[in-house]
This record gives C-alpha cells, sequence and structure tokens, in this order.
C-alpha cells in the first residue's frame, strides 16, 4: 500500500497547484486538503478503502514527496526535457479522464437503452436445443428387452427404473436426466434419444461403455442460453458506455487536424 501512495503521491505532488484549505507545509509550501483529497479518490477507485488513518499516511506520502519535489527542483530536474515531456503527458492523460467522466455523467446509460442492448445479445447467440430425458440402465442385452416389454404391459417407467436402474445418480429420480443438450451424452445415447418423438421409449435397448439402456424422450426444447438482464446489467451498462465514448472520441479525432 505505501508503494501505491507514494506513486499516487508523488503524481499530485507535481500536479500543479490548487486552491485549499490549510494543511501540512514542507519549508512554507501548503500541501492542501485538494491534493488529499485527489490521491484518496484515486485509491477509492481503484477499490481501496480510505479512512482517517489511511489519510493520515497519504498526507505523509505528500510530505515526502514534497520534499523531494522541492530537491529536485533545486537540481534542476524540472527543466530537463523529459521531465517537460512527462508532465504533459500526465496532464494530458488527467484531463483527458476527466473528459470522459464528464461525458458519462451528461450521458447516462438509461432502462431503455440496456433493453435493447440486452435484446442485440439474446438475438446473436444461436439457440440449442434440449432434451429432457429419462432413462433405465442395465448390465444386460435382456435385462433391457425385459424392461420395455414390461413398459409394453403398462408397467410405470418411473417405477422400473427405481427398481432394475444401475444407474446412482438417476435412479432415484425415476431415471430422470433433466434438461441436457445431445452432447452432453455418449454418441450412441445421444442418437438414440435424438430419433424419439416426445414421450416415446426406444424400441431396442441402446449399447453404450456404461451398460445397455432403455431411453424415454420426455420432451424438447429450443432456448438461447443468456443470463437474465440483472444477472448481466453492470457488464451491459459498461458495453453500451464503452461504444459512446468510443464513437465520441471517433468523432473528436475527426474533427481534430491530426498531422502525423
Amino acid at each position: 500500500m505505501r508503494k501505491i501512495l507514494l506513486q499516487t503521491a508523488l503524481v499530485a505532488a507535481f500536479a500543479g497547484s490548487a486552491i485549499a484549505v490549510a494543511g501540512p507545509t514542507v519549508n512554507g509550501q501548503q500541501i492542501s486538503d485538494a491534493r488529499v483529497d485527489a490521491v484518496a479518490k484515486m485509491m477509492e477507485a481503484q477499490g481501496q478503502s480510505v479512512n482517517p488513518q489511511a489519510r493520515d499516511q497519504i498526507k505523509d506520502q505528500l510530505v515526502t514527496a514534497e520534499v523531494l519535489r522541492q530537491e529536485a527542483v533545486k537540481k534542476g530536474l524540472d527543466k530537463s526535457p523529459e521531465f517537460t515531456a512527462e508532465l504533459q503527458n500526465m496532464q494530458s492523460m488527467a484531463l483527458a479522464n476527466r473528459l470522459i467522466k464528464d461525458y458519462e455523467k451528461a450521458n447516462p446509460v438509461s432502462d431503455a437503452d440496456l433493453k435493447a442492448e440486452y435484446d442485440k445479445l439474446v438475438a446473436s447467440v444461436p439457440e440449442t436445443k434440449q432434451f429432457h430425458a429419462r432413462h433405465i440402465l442395465v448390465k444386460s442385452e435382456a435385462e433391457a428387452k425385459s424392461v420395455i416389454d414390461a413398459l409394453k404391459k403398462g408397467k410405470s417407467f418411473d417405477k422400473l427404473a427405481k427398481e432394475k436402474s444401475q444407474d446412482p445418480g438417476s435412479k432415484a429420480n425415476g431415471g430422470d436426466l433433466g434438461w441436457q443438450e445431445a452432447g452432453t451424452f455418449v454418441a450412441p445415447f445421444s442418437e438414440a434419444m435424438s430419433k424419439l418423438a416426445k414421450g416415446e421409449v426406444t424400441a431396442k435397448p441402446v449399447k453404450t461403455e456404461y451398460g445397455w439402456h432403455v431411453i424415454k424422450l420426455d420432451d424438447v426444447r429450443t432456448q438461447r442460453n443468456v443470463p437474465q438482464l440483472e444477472e448481466i446489467r453492470p457488464q451491459l451498462t459498461q458495453r453500451v458506455m464503452g461504444g459512446r465514448i468510443e464513437k465520441y472520441v471517433a468523432d473528436l479525432k475527426a474533427k481534430a487536424q491530426i498531422q502525423q
């Protein structure tokens, strides 16, 4: 933290004077509360909390920076071309950041803007097909055929799954596998399931590396895997504002006379 404070304090020390409330002085040079506030805001923008103890640390670092600044001036380092260039760059970036913040404040993102951006996002995501299936897993083909015969005689799929299935993950739920995309399952299972109509059961047992399956398809749906708007509100806000700022900057550059 001390390193961060020193870096921001040095920026504040060389950033120029400000009209201010009384603060500490170094050889008669006052360090204003405005400069302390400027460093505090930079820290808060980085997610750091600024309590009274932190403000005291900021003041201490600003005092250190001012002592160093005065010594640098005595040595004439403020007259070097490198320092002049650094100062110009710092000033340009600081003013540019202020301009962007001013633009953001004057052009807030409304709920209607977010809804429009969300609708565009939803439309850009392809629909996926999902299957709600059940299965009964047994060890042999003969057992699977016996299950199919029992189903044909009217026995409940749910009851048979609880009695016969060797799949511990779905047995207690009547073989229910929930909503899944076809690619979730191994190929033979997926291919057989995808050919079923709603409510239909595989006419023949399906062999996979896990054993023999009897599959029932409960339902099919298509949907887009997109979070609800409120779940991604901050990201959407940033996306909309980012696009506006990009256009704003591009427009300003287009109007400026720039020579390379």
